[in-house]
């Protein structure tokens, strides 16, 4: 009886579906962008973007008068700038496997590798988090130490609903001491996804190697270099950007140093500015946490100026109020304070409701001259594949490619946990 000749469309069938099972973080973050995309037939380019909005805030009134408040969106931009791929040697023999056997000794290693790098690109956007919870450098080991992530979350209204923790091995570890009263018979139990741990104080709790390591900048010290650096949030910056479409703003600090310098994803303190509750606009009892969001060197005086996220706007009389975000403006001096020791590698563990991250998959264009070209698609994902042929050399070459987009769209909703 005649083997089974395994077709292009069946192979490409069977890598997308790999895919979608391995992915551990990027499964849990929003994934809704794409239909955002207009459809077109012949798919996408790497660069593609939509332009999505940022929702409206309002403060609440007191009494019967009515104090109308005018709706003003931001915007943001997902861009689909990640193409990544895997280019496999298959025989004619290895097509007359069964896809079982296919799948298990070729397009599953392969759609391993992938599917780690589009966690790691979702994971990567820690940097956009502001908040940073714990003592860096220090491993979780205690089920107290946990919830103060779910406490942060709390306190800034955080939905309860589709949470998750993506925690590094030396983590998972550190807490697996602490088992009878945390993770109990869940640490040995796989959960329904590769990665699991359990749901733990109502988040889904995962092992991964590819939490994030942020290694800080050199800065030491610093002050707020000039009063009334609060910012408003129609306001439009010296950059020409609006801050309800930057997401952040420009902040000019001193007394870093010489050519001191500050790394995307550092995170720090301004004496005196308090969090406050992002719904209610409730100060909370600690300063607020600020990440920088573009690398800088300070200048011979040890001067910088830092694009930061979330912007510094501080309270407003109704109808004005509705995007406070610190306790007060601060101060000309007041001290900056560092998260974490300069120029020191930190494991950046994150929790996060889904809607803080994004993850867009969209399908790559079927290129001019391409011969069986298939593009297959499964649960949001899109997988393309281009068989060709090496006549040099006489061998049969096949190439998997994704298309996708990361980003960070409500940064407010997640934070970096240590112990």
């Amino acid at each position: 009886m005649p083997n089974t000749f395994l077709t292009n469309s069946v192979i490409a069938k069977m890598a997308v579906k790999i895919l979608d099972n391995e992915l551990v973080a990027a499964s849990k973050v929003h994934r809704g962008y794409e239909d955002e995309f207009a459809s077109q037939v012949n798919g996408y380019k790497v660069g593609a973007s939509v332009t999505i909005k940022r929702p409206p805030q309002f403060q609440v009134r007191d009494g019967a008068v009515a104090s109308p408040q005018t709706i003003t969106e931001g915007t943001t931009s997902v861009t689909v700038d990640k193409m990544k791929g895997v280019d496999l040697q298959i025989t004619s023999t290895d097509r007359t496997l069964s896809i079982g056997e296919l799948s298990e000794r070729v397009l599953k290693p392969a759609m391993v590798s992938l599917a780690n790098q589009v966690d790691q690109d979702v994971m990567g956007l820690y940097s956009s988090v502001a908040n940073w919870v714990g003592t860096p450098g220090t491993t979780l080991s205690s089920y107290p130490a946990f919830l103060r992530g779910t406490t942060r979350l709390n306190n800034g209204s955080v939905p309860k609903d589709s949470r998750f923790c993506m925690l590094s091995p030396d983590d998972e570890s550190g807490l697996a001491g602490a088992q009878s009263t945390f993770y109990s018979d869940k640490l040995v139990n796989e959960a329904y996804r590769e990665g699991g741990v359990g749901r733990i104080a109502q988040v889904d709790t995962y092992m991964s190697q590819n939490v994030p390591v942020h290694v800080t900048g050199t800065r030491t010290n610093g002050t707020v270099n000039g009063a009334n650096q609060n910012v408003t949030y129609t306001q439009v910056l010296a950059n020409g950007v609006a801050v309800k479409d930057f997401g952040g703003q420009i902040l000019n600090v001193s007394g870093l140093g010489a050519g001191a310098t500050v790394a995307k994803g550092d995170v720090f303190t301004i004496a005196g500015v308090f969090a406050v509750n992002h719904v209610t606009k409730q100060q909370l009892n600690y300063l607020r946490q600020f990440t920088v969001m573009s690398a800088a060197v300070a200048d011979g005086s040890g001067n910088v100026a830092l694009n930061i996220h979330p912007a510094i706007i501080a309270p407003a009389p109704l109808p004005n109020g509705a995007f406070t975000t610190v306790s007060a403006a601060p101060a000309a001096g007041a001290a900056v304070t560092w998260m974490g020791t300069a120029n020191t590698p930190y494991v950046q563990n994150i929790m996060a409701h889904k809607s803080a991250f994004a993850l867009t998959c969209v399908q790559l264009v079927k290129p001019d001259g391409a011969v069986d070209c298939v593009r297959e698609s499964y649960k949001g994902l899109s997988v393309r594949m281009i068989p060709y042929y090496d006549g040099a050399n006489d061998i049969s070459n096949m190439r998997l490619d994704i298309l996708y987009g990361v980003k960070a769209v409500d940064p407010r909703l997640g934070l970096r946990l240590n112990g």
